[in-house]
Protein backbone atom coordinates (compact mmCIF):
# COMPACT_ATOMS: atom_id res chain seq x y z
CA UNK A 1 0.00 0.00 0.00
CA UNK A 2 2.41 2.24 1.18
CA UNK A 3 4.87 1.22 -1.62
CA UNK A 4 2.12 2.07 -4.31
CA UNK A 5 1.66 5.36 -3.00
CA UNK A 6 5.40 6.47 -2.86
CA UNK A 7 5.35 5.40 -7.27
CA UNK A 8 2.84 7.48 -7.57
CA UNK A 9 4.01 10.47 -6.02
CA UNK A 10 7.06 9.37 -7.66
CA UNK A 11 5.38 10.10 -10.70
CA UNK A 12 3.55 13.18 -10.15
CA UNK A 13 7.11 14.64 -9.16
CA UNK A 14 8.63 13.87 -12.26
CA UNK A 15 6.09 15.22 -14.55
CA UNK A 16 6.12 18.00 -12.83
CA UNK A 17 9.97 17.88 -12.99
CA UNK A 18 9.34 17.43 -16.59
CA UNK A 19 7.00 20.27 -16.70
CA UNK A 20 9.53 22.99 -15.49
CA UNK A 21 12.29 21.39 -17.80
CA UNK A 22 11.98 25.21 -19.81
CA UNK A 23 13.85 23.25 -22.83
CA UNK A 24 14.95 25.71 -25.87
CA UNK A 25 11.34 24.53 -27.46
CA UNK A 26 9.37 25.19 -24.93
CA UNK A 27 11.14 28.78 -24.44
CA UNK A 28 10.73 29.25 -27.75
CA UNK A 29 6.42 28.92 -27.95
CA UNK A 30 6.20 30.86 -24.49
CA UNK A 31 8.45 33.86 -26.12
CA UNK A 32 6.19 33.33 -29.68
CA UNK A 33 2.48 33.23 -28.01
CA UNK A 34 3.46 36.03 -25.43
CA UNK A 35 5.22 38.53 -27.84
CA UNK A 36 1.47 37.59 -29.83
CA UNK A 37 -0.43 38.88 -26.80
CA UNK A 38 2.19 42.23 -26.72
CA UNK A 39 1.48 42.89 -30.57
CA UNK A 40 -2.23 42.35 -29.89
CA UNK A 41 -2.58 44.78 -26.77
CA UNK A 42 -3.35 48.13 -28.21
CA UNK A 43 -5.09 51.36 -27.65
CA UNK A 44 -9.18 51.48 -28.41
CA UNK A 45 -9.23 53.38 -30.92
CA UNK A 46 -12.48 51.96 -33.36
CA UNK A 47 -14.72 54.18 -34.44
CA UNK A 48 -17.74 51.88 -33.57
CA UNK A 49 -16.09 50.28 -30.07
CA UNK A 50 -18.12 53.83 -28.29
CA UNK A 51 -21.38 53.07 -29.66
CA UNK A 52 -20.66 49.08 -28.97
CA UNK A 53 -19.90 49.93 -25.52
CA UNK A 54 -23.05 52.65 -24.91
CA UNK A 55 -25.52 49.59 -25.95
CA UNK A 56 -23.99 46.91 -23.95
CA UNK A 57 -24.57 49.26 -21.10
CA UNK A 58 -28.34 49.83 -22.73
CA UNK A 59 -28.75 46.22 -22.69
CA UNK A 60 -27.75 45.72 -19.16
CA UNK A 61 -29.39 48.75 -17.83
CA UNK A 62 -32.91 48.13 -19.44
CA UNK A 63 -32.78 44.17 -19.46
CA UNK A 64 -33.93 44.58 -23.38
CA UNK A 65 -32.35 44.27 -26.28
CA UNK A 66 -33.07 47.51 -28.76
CA UNK A 67 -35.04 46.74 -31.44
CA UNK A 68 -35.08 50.53 -32.50
CA UNK A 69 -32.72 53.08 -33.09
CA UNK A 70 -32.56 54.92 -29.55
CA UNK A 71 -29.44 56.82 -30.25
CA UNK A 72 -29.53 59.67 -32.94
CA UNK A 73 -32.05 62.00 -33.89
CA UNK A 74 -32.72 60.71 -37.24
CA UNK A 75 -33.39 57.64 -37.08
CA UNK A 76 -35.02 58.02 -33.68
CA UNK A 77 -37.40 54.81 -33.84
CA UNK A 78 -35.99 53.25 -36.85
CA UNK A 79 -35.43 49.22 -37.12
CA UNK A 80 -32.23 48.19 -35.59
CA UNK A 81 -31.36 44.55 -35.88
CA UNK A 82 -29.27 44.46 -33.24
CA UNK A 83 -26.96 41.38 -34.27
CA UNK A 84 -24.08 42.03 -31.68
CA UNK A 85 -26.28 42.22 -28.62
CA UNK A 86 -23.91 39.18 -26.63
CA UNK A 87 -20.45 40.87 -27.64
CA UNK A 88 -21.60 44.35 -26.71
CA UNK A 89 -22.83 43.10 -23.32
CA UNK A 90 -20.02 41.27 -22.74
CA UNK A 91 -18.29 44.38 -23.90
CA UNK A 92 -19.83 46.57 -20.93
CA UNK A 93 -19.50 43.97 -18.70
CA UNK A 94 -16.01 43.44 -19.39
CA UNK A 95 -15.96 47.50 -19.12
CA UNK A 96 -17.54 47.65 -15.93
CA UNK A 97 -14.72 44.69 -14.24
CA UNK A 98 -11.49 46.74 -15.76
CA UNK A 99 -12.42 49.35 -17.26
CA UNK A 100 -10.41 49.50 -21.11
CA UNK A 101 -6.84 48.07 -19.78
CA UNK A 102 -9.41 44.94 -19.29
CA UNK A 103 -11.04 45.27 -22.41
CA UNK A 104 -7.54 45.82 -24.47
CA UNK A 105 -5.93 42.32 -22.35
CA UNK A 106 -8.79 40.49 -22.87
CA UNK A 107 -9.13 40.61 -26.79
CA UNK A 108 -5.28 40.83 -27.18
CA UNK A 109 -5.50 36.85 -25.42
CA UNK A 110 -8.57 36.12 -27.66
CA UNK A 111 -6.57 37.48 -30.64
CA UNK A 112 -3.46 35.13 -29.60
CA UNK A 113 -6.12 32.07 -28.97
CA UNK A 114 -7.34 32.21 -32.56
CA UNK A 115 -3.25 32.32 -33.95
CA UNK A 116 -2.79 28.96 -31.65
CA UNK A 117 -5.89 27.41 -33.19
CA UNK A 118 -4.30 28.61 -36.43
CA UNK A 119 -0.76 27.89 -35.35
CA UNK A 120 -2.59 23.42 -34.07
CA UNK A 121 -3.43 22.88 -37.58
CA UNK A 122 0.58 23.65 -39.22
CA UNK A 123 2.98 21.19 -39.58
CA UNK A 124 6.50 21.97 -39.20
CA UNK A 125 6.49 22.82 -35.73
CA UNK A 126 7.72 24.80 -33.88
CA UNK A 127 10.13 26.95 -36.05
CA UNK A 128 9.11 26.80 -39.49
CA UNK A 129 5.25 27.15 -38.33
CA UNK A 130 6.41 29.76 -36.47
CA UNK A 131 7.87 32.15 -38.80
CA UNK A 132 4.32 31.57 -40.86
CA UNK A 133 2.61 32.00 -38.22
CA UNK A 134 4.17 35.76 -37.87
CA UNK A 135 3.50 36.51 -40.96
CA UNK A 136 -0.25 35.68 -40.93
CA UNK A 137 0.00 37.45 -37.87
CA UNK A 138 1.61 40.82 -39.41
CA UNK A 139 -0.84 40.56 -42.16
CA UNK A 140 -3.65 40.31 -39.65
CA UNK A 141 -2.34 43.09 -37.66
CA UNK A 142 -4.29 46.55 -39.37
CA UNK A 143 -8.30 44.92 -38.23
CA UNK A 144 -7.29 43.77 -34.51
CA UNK A 145 -8.87 46.11 -31.69
CA UNK A 146 -11.60 46.02 -29.35
CA UNK A 147 -14.33 44.97 -31.35
CA UNK A 148 -17.08 42.24 -32.12
CA UNK A 149 -15.25 41.20 -35.49
CA UNK A 150 -12.41 39.56 -33.06
CA UNK A 151 -15.34 36.62 -32.41
CA UNK A 152 -15.41 35.77 -36.41
CA UNK A 153 -11.91 35.56 -36.37
CA UNK A 154 -11.98 33.25 -33.37
CA UNK A 155 -14.36 31.04 -34.17
CA UNK A 156 -13.70 30.43 -37.88
CA UNK A 157 -10.32 29.28 -36.20
CA UNK A 158 -12.63 27.10 -34.17
CA UNK A 159 -14.22 26.07 -37.12
CA UNK A 160 -11.56 25.00 -38.90
CA UNK A 161 -9.82 23.48 -36.66
CA UNK A 162 -12.36 21.27 -35.77
CA UNK A 163 -13.42 20.60 -39.70
CA UNK A 164 -9.62 19.84 -39.92
CA UNK A 165 -8.83 18.06 -36.72
CA UNK A 166 -11.31 17.11 -35.10
CA UNK A 167 -14.23 15.19 -37.20
CA UNK A 168 -15.87 13.30 -34.23
CA UNK A 169 -16.42 16.52 -32.72
CA UNK A 170 -18.17 17.90 -35.39
CA UNK A 171 -21.32 17.92 -33.13
CA UNK A 172 -19.74 21.28 -31.58
CA UNK A 173 -20.27 23.10 -34.81
CA UNK A 174 -23.78 24.06 -34.48
CA UNK A 175 -23.24 24.71 -30.71
CA UNK A 176 -20.44 27.20 -31.57
CA UNK A 177 -23.33 28.97 -34.18
CA UNK A 178 -25.41 29.45 -31.72
CA UNK A 179 -23.17 31.74 -29.97
CA UNK A 180 -21.27 33.01 -33.10
CA UNK A 181 -25.21 34.45 -34.95
CA UNK A 182 -25.45 36.44 -31.48
CA UNK A 183 -22.12 38.01 -31.65
CA UNK A 184 -21.55 39.02 -34.55
CA UNK A 185 -23.24 38.60 -38.24
CA UNK A 186 -19.92 37.38 -39.46
CA UNK A 187 -21.34 33.66 -38.72
CA UNK A 188 -21.93 33.56 -42.04
CA UNK A 189 -18.24 32.36 -42.66
CA UNK A 190 -19.33 29.38 -40.60
CA UNK A 191 -21.33 28.49 -42.92
CA UNK A 192 -19.66 28.78 -46.13
CA UNK A 193 -16.63 27.14 -44.36
CA UNK A 194 -18.72 24.08 -43.85
CA UNK A 195 -20.26 24.01 -47.44
CA UNK A 196 -16.95 24.16 -49.25
CA UNK A 197 -15.96 21.28 -47.17
CA UNK A 198 -18.60 19.37 -48.14
CA UNK A 199 -18.88 20.33 -51.66
CA UNK A 200 -14.92 19.50 -51.67
CA UNK A 201 -14.74 16.02 -49.87
CA UNK A 202 -17.95 14.92 -51.96
CA UNK A 203 -16.16 15.69 -55.45
CA UNK A 204 -13.19 14.30 -54.27
CA UNK A 205 -14.58 10.89 -53.09
CA UNK A 206 -16.60 10.71 -56.24
CA UNK A 207 -12.82 11.11 -58.24
CA UNK A 208 -11.26 8.41 -56.30
CA UNK A 209 -14.13 6.47 -56.74
CA UNK A 210 -13.82 6.86 -60.78
CA UNK A 211 -10.01 6.22 -60.46
CA UNK A 212 -9.90 3.07 -57.85
CA UNK A 213 -13.03 1.28 -59.69
CA UNK A 214 -14.89 -1.15 -58.00
CA UNK A 215 -12.04 -3.01 -56.03
CA UNK A 216 -12.94 -3.92 -52.37
CA UNK A 217 -10.67 -0.86 -50.92
CA UNK A 218 -12.32 1.26 -53.37
CA UNK A 219 -15.97 0.92 -52.03
CA UNK A 220 -14.84 0.88 -48.45
CA UNK A 221 -13.18 4.18 -49.37
CA UNK A 222 -16.35 5.54 -50.99
CA UNK A 223 -18.43 4.03 -48.12
CA UNK A 224 -16.12 6.14 -45.74
CA UNK A 225 -16.67 9.26 -47.61
CA UNK A 226 -20.08 9.34 -48.32
CA UNK A 227 -20.05 8.86 -44.07
CA UNK A 228 -18.27 12.13 -43.61
CA UNK A 229 -20.16 13.84 -46.76
CA UNK A 230 -23.54 12.89 -44.38
CA UNK A 231 -22.15 14.07 -41.28
CA UNK A 232 -20.82 17.67 -42.85
CA UNK A 233 -24.72 17.75 -44.56
CA UNK A 234 -26.51 17.16 -41.40
CA UNK A 235 -23.64 19.74 -39.12
CA UNK A 236 -24.30 22.37 -42.47
CA UNK A 237 -28.10 21.79 -41.64
CA UNK A 238 -28.08 21.73 -38.21
CA UNK A 239 -26.28 25.11 -38.50
CA UNK A 240 -28.92 26.95 -40.34
CA UNK A 241 -31.50 25.56 -38.09
CA UNK A 242 -29.34 27.19 -35.44
CA UNK A 243 -28.61 30.54 -37.08
CA UNK A 244 -32.76 31.06 -36.01
CA UNK A 245 -31.70 31.44 -32.03
CA UNK A 246 -30.97 35.05 -31.70
CA UNK A 247 -33.35 37.83 -30.91
CA UNK A 248 -34.20 39.06 -34.65
CA UNK A 249 -34.84 35.37 -35.90
CA UNK A 250 -34.86 34.85 -39.87
CA UNK A 251 -34.14 38.36 -40.38
CA UNK A 252 -30.33 37.57 -39.77
CA UNK A 253 -30.48 35.20 -42.64
CA UNK A 254 -30.46 37.95 -45.04
CA UNK A 255 -28.59 40.77 -43.17
CA UNK A 256 -24.79 39.79 -43.85
CA UNK A 257 -25.71 40.03 -47.65
CA UNK A 258 -27.59 43.55 -47.31
CA UNK A 259 -24.03 44.23 -45.21
CA UNK A 260 -21.96 42.71 -48.49
CA UNK A 261 -24.47 45.02 -51.03
CA UNK A 262 -24.19 47.92 -49.19
CA UNK A 263 -22.77 50.68 -51.90
CA UNK A 264 -22.23 53.52 -48.99
CA UNK A 265 -20.32 50.95 -47.11
CA UNK A 266 -17.90 49.99 -49.85
CA UNK A 267 -17.68 53.31 -51.66
CA UNK A 268 -17.25 55.62 -48.07
CA UNK A 269 -15.90 52.86 -45.26
CA UNK A 270 -12.04 52.82 -45.51
CA UNK A 271 -11.83 49.36 -43.81
CA UNK A 272 -14.20 48.00 -46.93
CA UNK A 273 -11.61 49.46 -49.40
CA UNK A 274 -9.56 47.33 -51.16
CA UNK A 275 -5.76 47.05 -49.83
CA UNK A 276 -3.55 49.55 -50.58
CA UNK A 277 -0.44 47.95 -51.21
CA UNK A 278 1.27 51.42 -50.81
CA UNK A 279 1.01 51.54 -47.40
CA UNK A 280 3.76 49.60 -45.22
CA UNK A 281 1.07 47.85 -43.17
CA UNK A 282 -0.32 45.88 -46.17
CA UNK A 283 2.76 44.42 -47.34
CA UNK A 284 2.81 41.69 -44.87
CA UNK A 285 -0.66 40.31 -47.03
CA UNK A 286 1.11 40.35 -50.33
CA UNK A 287 3.75 38.79 -49.01
CA UNK A 288 1.22 36.28 -47.67
CA UNK A 289 -0.59 35.87 -50.50
CA UNK A 290 2.72 35.85 -52.93
CA UNK A 291 4.65 32.90 -50.68
CA UNK A 292 1.52 30.99 -50.58
CA UNK A 293 0.95 30.77 -54.42
CA UNK A 294 4.99 30.62 -54.81
CA UNK A 295 5.51 27.71 -52.31
CA UNK A 296 2.58 26.07 -53.99
CA UNK A 297 4.11 26.06 -57.30
CA UNK A 298 7.62 24.96 -56.30
CA UNK A 299 6.75 22.30 -54.20
CA UNK A 300 4.70 20.50 -56.60
CA UNK A 301 2.46 19.44 -53.73
CA UNK A 302 -1.18 19.60 -55.17
CA UNK A 303 -3.62 21.16 -53.24
CA UNK A 304 -6.76 19.63 -52.28
CA UNK A 305 -10.42 20.78 -53.63
CA UNK A 306 -11.29 22.32 -50.22
CA UNK A 307 -8.02 24.30 -50.24
CA UNK A 308 -8.20 25.90 -52.90
CA UNK A 309 -11.42 26.58 -52.91
CA UNK A 310 -11.04 28.11 -49.95
CA UNK A 311 -8.02 30.14 -51.14
CA UNK A 312 -9.15 31.16 -54.12
CA UNK A 313 -12.25 32.81 -52.65
CA UNK A 314 -10.96 34.28 -49.56
CA UNK A 315 -8.61 35.27 -51.17
CA UNK A 316 -10.49 37.29 -53.53
CA UNK A 317 -12.35 38.55 -50.67
CA UNK A 318 -8.99 40.14 -49.12
CA UNK A 319 -8.29 41.92 -52.20
CA UNK A 320 -11.79 43.34 -52.92
CA UNK A 321 -11.53 44.40 -48.86
CA UNK A 322 -9.29 44.75 -46.66
CA UNK A 323 -11.69 43.96 -43.68
CA UNK A 324 -11.31 40.20 -45.15
CA UNK A 325 -7.78 39.69 -45.16
CA UNK A 326 -7.59 38.27 -41.20
CA UNK A 327 -9.79 35.76 -42.29
CA UNK A 328 -7.58 34.53 -45.76
CA UNK A 329 -4.54 34.38 -43.53
CA UNK A 330 -5.93 31.94 -41.09
CA UNK A 331 -6.95 29.83 -44.02
CA UNK A 332 -3.71 30.82 -46.05
CA UNK A 333 -0.96 30.18 -43.11
CA UNK A 334 -1.19 26.29 -42.56
CA UNK A 335 -1.33 26.04 -46.24
CA UNK A 336 1.47 27.96 -46.45
CA UNK A 337 3.51 25.83 -43.47
CA UNK A 338 2.65 22.50 -45.37
CA UNK A 339 3.55 23.17 -49.35
CA UNK A 340 7.40 24.97 -47.09
CA UNK A 341 7.75 21.70 -45.09
CA UNK A 342 7.30 19.83 -47.84
CA UNK A 343 10.16 21.42 -49.58
CA UNK A 344 12.23 21.72 -46.63
CA UNK A 345 12.09 17.88 -44.77
CA UNK A 346 16.10 18.82 -43.37
CA UNK A 347 15.59 17.82 -39.41
CA UNK A 348 17.67 17.29 -36.97
CA UNK A 349 19.45 13.78 -36.38
CA UNK A 350 18.81 13.90 -32.63
CA UNK A 351 17.06 16.95 -30.25
CA UNK A 352 19.70 19.09 -28.61
CA UNK A 353 20.59 17.62 -25.36
CA UNK A 354 19.38 19.54 -22.25
CA UNK A 355 21.06 20.34 -19.04
CA UNK A 356 20.67 22.43 -15.99
CA UNK A 357 22.51 25.34 -17.20
CA UNK A 358 20.39 25.60 -19.94
CA UNK A 359 17.08 24.94 -18.41
CA UNK A 360 18.04 28.13 -15.72
CA UNK A 361 19.15 30.57 -18.59
CA UNK A 362 15.98 29.24 -20.69
CA UNK A 363 14.00 30.61 -17.60
CA UNK A 364 15.98 34.01 -16.80
CA UNK A 365 15.41 34.67 -20.41
CA UNK A 366 11.66 34.05 -20.26
CA UNK A 367 11.22 35.87 -16.92
CA UNK A 368 13.17 39.29 -18.65
CA UNK A 369 10.69 38.49 -21.65
CA UNK A 370 7.84 38.17 -19.41
CA UNK A 371 9.32 41.60 -17.48
CA UNK A 372 9.62 43.45 -20.59
CA UNK A 373 6.02 42.52 -22.19
CA UNK A 374 4.85 43.35 -18.92
CA UNK A 375 5.88 46.70 -19.46
CA UNK A 376 5.18 47.12 -23.11
CA UNK A 377 1.17 46.39 -21.84
CA UNK A 378 1.13 48.92 -19.44
CA UNK A 379 2.61 51.60 -20.92
CA UNK A 380 -0.10 50.74 -23.74
CA UNK A 381 -3.16 50.98 -21.58
CA UNK A 382 -1.68 54.37 -20.01
CA UNK A 383 -1.40 55.48 -23.50
CA UNK A 384 -5.09 55.27 -24.02
CA UNK A 385 -6.15 58.72 -22.84
CA UNK A 386 -3.74 60.03 -25.59
CA UNK A 387 -5.30 58.13 -28.41
CA UNK A 388 -8.54 59.09 -27.43
CA UNK A 389 -7.64 63.07 -27.06
CA UNK A 390 -5.50 62.50 -30.79
CA UNK A 391 -8.59 60.56 -32.50
CA UNK A 392 -11.67 61.75 -31.52
CA UNK A 393 -12.96 65.15 -30.54
CA UNK A 394 -12.81 64.37 -26.16
CA UNK A 395 -11.91 68.55 -25.34
CA UNK A 396 -14.91 69.29 -27.43
CA UNK A 397 -17.20 67.07 -25.33
CA UNK A 398 -15.73 68.31 -22.57
CA UNK A 399 -16.89 71.87 -23.77
CA UNK A 400 -20.44 70.82 -24.30
CA UNK A 401 -20.56 68.96 -21.36
CA UNK A 402 -19.27 71.72 -19.15
CA UNK A 403 -21.81 74.17 -20.27
CA UNK A 404 -24.94 71.77 -20.07
CA UNK A 405 -25.50 71.76 -23.55
CA UNK A 406 -28.76 70.71 -25.21
CA UNK A 407 -30.37 69.88 -28.55
CA UNK A 408 -29.87 68.59 -31.69
CA UNK A 409 -26.32 67.90 -32.87
CA UNK A 410 -24.92 66.90 -36.72
CA UNK A 411 -21.27 65.46 -36.44
CA UNK A 412 -19.03 63.78 -38.61
CA UNK A 413 -19.51 60.16 -39.25
CA UNK A 414 -16.14 58.52 -37.70
CA UNK A 415 -17.27 60.57 -34.10
CA UNK A 416 -21.11 59.36 -33.64
CA UNK A 417 -19.92 56.80 -31.70
CA UNK A 418 -17.90 58.48 -29.65
CA UNK A 419 -20.35 61.01 -29.25
CA UNK A 420 -23.06 58.17 -28.16
CA UNK A 421 -21.00 56.85 -25.35
CA UNK A 422 -20.45 60.60 -23.98
CA UNK A 423 -23.06 62.71 -24.89
CA UNK A 424 -26.41 59.80 -24.22
CA UNK A 425 -29.10 60.42 -23.67
CA UNK A 426 -28.51 64.38 -23.25
CA UNK A 427 -27.53 64.55 -26.73
CA UNK A 428 -28.59 62.19 -29.53
CA UNK A 429 -26.18 62.61 -32.59
CA UNK A 430 -27.52 63.05 -36.38
CA UNK A 431 -25.09 60.04 -37.70
CA UNK A 432 -23.14 57.05 -36.70
CA UNK A 433 -21.00 53.98 -37.58
CA UNK A 434 -23.89 52.18 -37.78
CA UNK A 435 -24.41 52.39 -41.62
CA UNK A 436 -26.93 49.95 -41.55
CA UNK A 437 -29.30 51.85 -39.50
CA UNK A 438 -29.22 54.71 -41.96
CA UNK A 439 -29.32 53.33 -45.47
CA UNK A 440 -27.31 54.16 -48.58
CA UNK A 441 -29.58 56.98 -49.41
CA UNK A 442 -29.57 58.78 -46.08
CA UNK A 443 -25.67 58.95 -46.06
CA UNK A 444 -25.63 60.18 -49.57
CA UNK A 445 -28.26 62.23 -49.81
CA UNK A 446 -28.32 63.33 -46.48
CA UNK A 447 -25.71 63.57 -44.61
CA UNK A 448 -22.77 63.80 -47.10
CA UNK A 449 -24.70 66.86 -48.66
CA UNK A 450 -24.38 68.57 -45.17
CA UNK A 451 -20.80 67.38 -44.73
CA UNK A 452 -19.75 68.82 -48.71
CA UNK A 453 -21.44 72.02 -47.59
CA UNK A 454 -23.88 70.95 -50.70
CA UNK A 455 -27.02 72.96 -52.13
CA UNK A 456 -29.69 72.24 -49.53
CA UNK A 457 -27.21 72.00 -46.65
CA UNK A 458 -28.96 75.23 -44.53
CA UNK A 459 -32.60 72.94 -45.52
CA UNK A 460 -31.38 69.41 -43.99
CA UNK A 461 -30.03 71.49 -40.50
CA UNK A 462 -33.34 73.41 -40.54
CA UNK A 463 -35.50 69.96 -41.19
CA UNK A 464 -33.99 68.18 -38.26
CA UNK A 465 -33.93 71.50 -36.22
CA UNK A 466 -30.61 71.31 -35.51
CA UNK A 467 -28.28 73.31 -32.44
CA UNK A 468 -24.84 72.39 -32.80
CA UNK A 469 -22.54 71.12 -35.56
CA UNK A 470 -19.50 69.14 -34.36
CA UNK A 471 -16.82 68.36 -37.41
CA UNK A 472 -13.48 68.50 -37.93
CA UNK A 473 -11.45 71.47 -39.06
CA UNK A 474 -10.87 70.30 -42.39
CA UNK A 475 -14.64 69.58 -43.54
CA UNK A 476 -16.02 71.36 -46.56
CA UNK A 477 -19.08 72.57 -43.95
CA UNK A 478 -16.74 74.49 -41.77
CA UNK A 479 -16.14 76.89 -44.18
CA UNK A 480 -19.77 77.58 -45.14
CA UNK A 481 -20.43 77.82 -40.97
CA UNK A 482 -18.06 80.42 -40.62
CA UNK A 483 -19.42 82.80 -43.02
CA UNK A 484 -23.47 82.47 -41.93
CA UNK A 485 -24.26 84.83 -39.24
CA UNK A 486 -27.26 82.10 -38.58
CA UNK A 487 -24.14 79.85 -37.13
CA UNK A 488 -21.31 81.20 -34.37
CA UNK A 489 -18.13 79.09 -33.67
CA UNK A 490 -18.17 78.69 -29.86
CA UNK A 491 -15.27 75.86 -29.52
CA UNK A 492 -12.49 75.32 -31.83
CA UNK A 493 -8.92 73.14 -31.12
CA UNK A 494 -6.76 71.46 -33.49
CA UNK A 495 -9.40 68.41 -33.17
CA UNK A 496 -12.47 69.80 -33.46
CA UNK A 497 -14.67 73.12 -34.77
CA UNK A 498 -18.00 73.60 -32.27
CA UNK A 499 -20.94 75.77 -33.75
CA UNK A 500 -23.88 76.77 -32.35
CA UNK A 501 -27.11 78.23 -34.47
CA UNK A 502 -27.70 81.93 -32.87
CA UNK A 503 -31.03 82.66 -32.00
CA UNK A 504 -33.31 85.57 -33.43
CA UNK A 505 -31.40 88.69 -30.98
CA UNK A 506 -28.30 87.25 -32.10
CA UNK A 507 -27.35 84.81 -28.95
CA UNK A 508 -26.43 81.33 -29.29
Amino acid sequence: MFAAILRRVELVLGRVDSFMTLTTRRLFLAILFLALVVIATREISDPDFWWHLRTGQYIIETRAIPRTDPFSLTRAGHPWVTHEWLAEVFLYALYTLGAFPLLSLTFAVLITLTLALVYARMPGKPYLAAFVLLLAALSMAPTWGVRPQMFTLLLASAFLYILEHHRQRLWLLPLLMVLWVNLHSGYALGLVIIAIYLFGETVEASRASCTLGHTAFSLRVAHFTRHVSRSLALVLVLCCVAVLFNPNGATLYVYPFETLTSRAMQAYIQEWFSPDFHRVEFQPFAWLLFSTLAAQALSGQRLSLTQTLLLVGLGYAALRSARHIPIFAIVAAPILAEQVEHLVRARLASPPRVTRGSVLVNWLILVLFVVASGARIVAVMNNQSNVERARFPAAAVDFLQTHAARGALYNTYAWGGYLIWRLYPQMQVFIDGRADVYGDAFIEEVYLQVYRGGDHWRAILDQYAVDFVLLEPSAPLVAHLARDPQWQRIYADAQAVLFQRVSLTGKP
